[in-house]
Order: structure tokens, then sequence, then C-alpha cells
């Protein structure tokens, strides 16, 4: 696997942090610089672990993952795009500056949820001869991490423009993205 189609690869393992990051900004309006770092290198550390983990699986429990993968991804972003949902229903009368607590239990569990494909990309990554799965992971573990701060930082842009209808439109895109990961793993 050469550079180029790597990059491709880290790229596309990224884009469901990248959702989940513009979700953190858009309903944490008082998110500070340390803290969309802090996103960026939990997503980052968990997309490029999880290949590694993958790789070293291998073949071995590869149907194993893949029987469960979705379902894992779908119960945590339900759960927490329901949360808040529910959060921004009750606190539709109240006048909060802070709509939502992202707190690390909250941040691990959709860094965990987003990075399943990347699990699923190390154990195919198992079955290629001309892969060194350390730098492969280096290299997804940087992208993503820059891809989740420029997505907390556009959401935090485009919370400034929504919102009391931050929390709730977070909460439908992460059930969305739940939904959607699973129909993928499902059907396609």
């Amino acid at each position: 696997m050469n550079f180029l189609e790597l990059l491709l690869t880290a790229i596309g393992v990224s884009m469901d942090a990248f959702a989940v990051s513009v979700t953190d900004g858009l309903c944490c309006k008082n998110l500070q610089k340390k803290q969309s770092l802090a996103i960026g290198l939990c997503f980052g550390f968990l997309q490029g672990l999880m290949p590694v983990i993958g790789f070293f699986l291998g073949q071995t429990f590869a149907s194993y993952i893949t029987a469960v993968d979705h379902y894992v991804a779908l119960l945590l972003l339900g759960y927490i795009g329901g949360k808040m949902i529910f959060d921004a229903i009750a606190d539709a009368k109240q006048d909060n500056s802070e709509l939502y607590d992202l707190n690390f239990k909250i941040l691990f569990m959709q860094g965990i949820a987003t990075s399943i494909d990347a699990l699923a990309i190390g154990v195919s990554f198992s079955a290629l001869a001309n892969i060194k799965i350390f730098p492969a992971a280096i290299e997804i573990m940087l992208i993503t991490c820059i891809v989740s701060i420029i997505g907390v930082c556009f959401g935090k842009h485009l919370g400034k423009k929504f919102g009391s209808c931050a929390l709730f439109t977070g909460g439908l895109i992460l059930i969305s993205l739940g939904i959607k990961i699973f129909l993928e793993h499902m059907f396609f």
C-alpha cells in the first residue's frame, strides 16, 4: 500500500470522527482550545490504536469482531445522541450557557464508536503483505486528529448560528451516524 492509498484510507476512516467533532463543537458553546485539542487527540489516538489491535487480531477473530461492531457503534452513538435530544427538550425553556457537558466518559465513548471501522481496517491490513502497521496507524492517528480539530472549529462556528437548536441537531447527527454505520455493516 503506497502513501497516497494510505492517506485516502486515513481520510475515509476519519470522517465519522469529523462528524462527531462537528457535533461536539456545535453543542459545546464554551469549548476552549485545549478541549478542542483533547477531542482531536482522543479521536486520533483511538483511531490509530484500533488498526493496530485489528491487525494483531487478524483473521483469527475477524468474524467475531465484524459480527458485533455495528451494534456497538449503534448503541453508543444512539445513547449519546438520545441523551443530547432529551437534554435539549428538557432545557428548551431554560437559558443555559452550556447545554452539553462533554466529559471524558462521553468523549471516550464517542471515540470508540467512531473508531470501530478502523478496527476492521486493521483486520484487513493483516491480510496485506506490504503493510507496516505502526507507520500506517500513526498516519491514521495524525489525519484523524487534524480532521477532528477542524471539525470542532467548524461546529463551533455553526453553533453560534444555530443557538439553542444545536444540542437537538447534534443528537440527531449522532443517532444518524450510528444508524449509517449499522446499515453499512448489515447490508453493504
